[in-house]
């Protein structure tokens, strides 16, 4: 194999088998996929939130005003509002007079009424094909077509409008691997956690090594570069503690991974260390079985994502106006519950948008309704916005990417005014 035919992967499988290297810095190198070398960007930094396993949108804003969707869900939806009889913990929380957030999504009330979140109903992708894997990987990549490029649409955003940044964390992926959407000509790095990078075991002898790698990659060859990368990925995490960081207005983080990754994405936006995109997974959403209602699996899975995404805001709320966070998932489910008092797989889905400059403190996008003939497919809420037109309006008004056809080719986006 010639340096020219090496992967980066490679590269790093080879290096992680050194005694030495593991010795130095375990765990860390198979997770690099590595980013280009400190300046911040133009525009807002971007974090998607991938919600994998079709999150069931029905129940997570849910349309208390029609009628349809009681009787379409006789065991798992959430009570109305005044339901007088049922406790107000488990009653659906009112934001316009027709939709209204599970009770799980409370504390998302703050931004809500702040006018910094933005609901979307009905959105989705063209793909109806109910395939998890196919769906996500569609979407990640920004397409409607399996036949078009591989590359994903992020990736794309940070190939076709140079910023001038040079950060080696310029893209992060927070995580065990890469997601999609990141995949492509921009190097990005994917990490569990910037503790990772750290050099760990006996400070000297790390340092000594460090010292040591360093001479070895002061040449002009590809795989030197690629080690300088390496180095420079380590050069800016371990100025960063995350053990010691306190976040601002009183934010508490829930104790999971996800609170985890949202912690450590505000900290790099605060240290200004060149970060322009993060993206984030939260999976466990595929609620065939015993989904419940106010209670329940998906109650669980809804407060973490509540409480994560309320302790970013409160965390970062006087950065609001640099930041556009997009939550999104690959489709929705089925009206009706199933037998299992679970939902199968449907179509329509929501997005939602958190910033500084979003239409927030809206429920918007048109609604398809629920009665039989306005449900597509085997009873599926309809789509009336495609994706695209979501992340268009981001990466065109936020992000400040005009070569919105290089991100999303062969599609033409319509301008909603989601974003300003």
């Amino acid at each position: 194999m010639t340096i020219s035919q090496l992967t980066r992967r490679d590269f790093l499988q080879g290096l992680a088998g050194g005694a030495m290297a593991t010795a130095v810095w375990p765990g860390w190198l198979p997770r690099l996929a590595f980013a280009p070398p400190q300046t911040n960007p133009r525009g807002d930094v971007l974090v998607v939130l991938f919600l994998r396993g079709a999150a069931d949108a029905l129940n997570m804003v849910l349309p208390h005003g029609e009628e349809a969707y009681y009787r379409a869900r006789p065991s798992i939806a959430i009570a109305r509002p005044d339901h007088a009889s049922v406790p107000d913990a488990a009653r659906a929380i009112d934001l316009d007079g027709f939709f209204g957030f599970h009770p799980a999504l409370r504390p998302l009330l703050e931004p809500w009424q702040a006018g910094h979140l933005g609901i979307i109903r009905a959105c989705g992708a063209p793909d109806d094909s109910r395939s998890h894997f196919k769906a996500m990987a569609l979407m990640e990549r920004g397409i409607d077509d399996e036949r078009g490029p591989a590359s994903g649409w992020i990736n794309r955003h940070l190939a076709s409008y140079n910023t001038g940044n040079n950060s080696p964390i310029r893209a992060i992926g927070l995580g065990g691997a890469l997601p999609r959407s990141l995949y492509g000509a921009v190097p990005a790095t994917a990490m569990r956690s910037i503790v990772d990078f750290h050099l760990s075991g006996d400070e000297k002898r790390a340092q000594q090594m460090y010292t040591v790698l360093r001479g070895l990659y002061q040449g002009a060859d590809e795989l030197s570069a690629i080690g300088q990368e390496t180095l420079g990925v380590i050069d800016t995490l371990t100025k960063l503690d995350p053990t010691g960081y306190i976040p601002g207005g009183g934010a508490v983080y829930p104790e999971s991974d996800f609170g985890h990754s949202l912690r450590q994405i505000a900290m790099l936006i605060k240290a200004e260390a060149g970060l322009e995109v993060a993206a984030i997974d939260l999976g466990g959403w595929d609620t065939h079985f015993g989904q419940g209602g106010s209670t329940g699996l998906m109650a669980g899975l809804l407060a973490d994502l509540g409480q994560g995404l309320a302790a970013f805001y409160r965390d970062m709320v006087t950065y609001m106006g640099q930041i556009s966070l997009v939550v999104m998932s690959e489709f929705g489910r089925r009206v009706f519950e199933n037998a299992s008092l679970g939902t199968d797989h449907g179509h329509g889905t929501l997005m939602l948008l958190l910033g500084g400059h979003v239409t927030g403190g809206k429920v918007l996008g048109a609604w398809p309704g629920l009665s039989a003939a306005s449900l597509f497919g085997p009873g599926d809420l309809a789509v009336t916005t495609d994706y695209r037109d979501v992340l268009m309006e981001v990466v065109q008004v936020r992000l400040r990417n005009t070569a919105v056809a290089d991100v999303f080719p062969h599609y033409q986006a319509v301008q909603r005014g989601f974003v300003h």
